[in-house]
């Protein structure tokens, strides 16, 4: 042994290095499994059709550069209360009407939702700023931050059928966006209310789903009780998408 050539107190120290050497890989290898980072769980994104396929030149509004934040971590579920009996072709032109109205009479800078899905389960790019960034909305008062808003186009009140082609695609596109954020579709979530026009005041912190209907937020029949009724569903297909038990 090489140690055996090391005369007295070399020796001595030599055996100790050694020793604290393999102390430290043992140590390394011995870290628990879950110090490890987990991997988030994420869902595929769905096909978006973009801002293009329904607003041109003509209808365009000035307005302001996008507004972002961190990230997304819930999800405000809506309808815009407009006719169901659309044929799907008509879709960007229905989402053209809402942006005219949003930007005109209410002087709006954009389209307040962040997307918007018709009957037939297309989803639209709604308000500027890139499907994939956390957007900052304005769809949800006092909690436009750190959340999404998806508009089912129609009216969704009770007795009304709400279409699955509709709900699956808001529950594809609600596993996407959370996932983004690593966040569980079934969750509650923290937000903190930005307007005392909400259903509370304004920095008060509240805990809503991470899926949530806008009535959640917002002292409103909006989403539409049969719409609210199909949510927890919703977000069990949103978990399944993202992979979740």
């Amino acid at each position: 042994m090489l140690l055996g050539c090391v005369p007295g107190l070399a020796a001595v120290l030599a055996l100790a290095l050694c020793a604290n050497g393999v102390e430290r890989v043992v140590a390394a290898n011995a870290r628990p499994v879950g110090a490890r980072p987990v991997a988030p769980h994420r869902a595929a994104k769905p096909v978006i059709v973009p801002r293009s396929a329904w607003l041109d030149d003509g209808a365009r509004h000035a307005q302001p550069p996008p507004r972002y934040d961190d990230k997304v971590i819930a999800v405000f579920v809506h309808h815009t209360d407009s006719p169901n009996a659309y044929d799907c072709a008509e879709a960007p032109r229905i989402i053209r009407y809402l942006y005219a109205g949003q930007t005109g009479a209410k002087q709006w800078d954009d389209i307040g939702y962040n997307f918007l899905v018709d009957r037939c389960g297309t989803i639209y790019e709604g308000r500027a700023g890139g499907v994939d960034r956390p957007v900052t909305g304005a769809h949800t008062q006092g909690f436009n931050h750190r959340t999404t808003g998806i508009a089912a186009l129609g009216t969704f009140t009770a007795g009304v059928p709400v279409p699955k082609a509709m709900t699956d695609a808001i529950a594809a596109l609600a596993a996407w966006k959370l996932g983004l954020s690593g966040t569980d579709p079934r969750a509650d979530v923290r937000l903190v209310s930005s307007h005392d026009l909400s259903r509370y005041a304004a920095g008060t912190a509240a805990t809503l789903p991470a899926l949530a209907g806008h009535d959640d937020g917002y002292n409103t029949s909006c989403p539409g009780a049969a719409l609210s009724a199909g949510l927890p569903e919703i977000r069990q297909l949103a978990a399944r998408l993202q992979s979740r038990r």
